[in-house]
């Protein structure tokens, strides 16, 4: 099966460092969105794994996060994309979870459900705890230099072979040219 797993915010729409906690706040990076088409269109399916902490903080409820992900989905199939499924973890981070990245629960989870290991899923990231998370479960990392991006590679410490990308749409340039 052709896997690809995306984190949400910075790799899919803009992030914010006051959460996005509404669907007015989710708006797509340029081109993310397309770059999700062309992966499904090469028979990819797509997976979001996302921190959802504003959840456990209770910046926002279950209703809302999940009205943001509606008007994802609605966005995407505006443009010809689909998002087959979107795991996320709705805990604080003092809660020390399994699920929280970089913990791999997870991505444990995602293949567990898609019946698959990782050896070679593409795992798209804009924070050192998403490539960590992929690196722990074999998938290969991959950091976009959008959301934080910039400040993760600057930071260093990436997980060893990490592919580093100015955004969704150039990852999936690479993804694709790599069949």
């Amino acid at each position: 099966m052709k896997l690809v797993i995306l984190d949400r915010d910075g790799v899919i729409n803009f992030d914010s460092a006051q959460y996005i906690k509404s669907p007015a706040e989710w708006l797509p990076i340029p081109g993310s969105l397309e770059a999700i088409a062309r992966l499904n269109q090469a028979g990819y399916k797509v997976v979001v794994a996302t921190n959802q902490s504003g959840v456990g903080r209770s910046l926002f409820d279950m209703d809302t996060l999940n009205a943001i992900h509606d008007k994802m989905h609605k966005s995407a199939a505006a443009v010809g994309a689909h998002i087959d499924a979107i795991f996320y973890c709705p805990h604080a981070a003092d809660e020390n979870c399994g699920c929280r990245k970089p913990k791999p629960g997870m991505f444990e989870r995602i293949a567990t459900c898609f019946n698959t290991d990782f050896a070679q899923v593409p795992a798209v990231g804009d924070s050192l705890r998403d490539l960590q998370a992929a690196a722990a479960t074999g998938a290969r990392p991959m950091l976009v230099l959008t959301g934080k991006g910039e400040k993760t590679q600057a930071d260093g410490n990436l997980p060893e072979g990490t592919l580093i990308f100015a955004d969704l749409a150039a990852t999936v340039d690479h993804i694709l040219a790599a069949e």
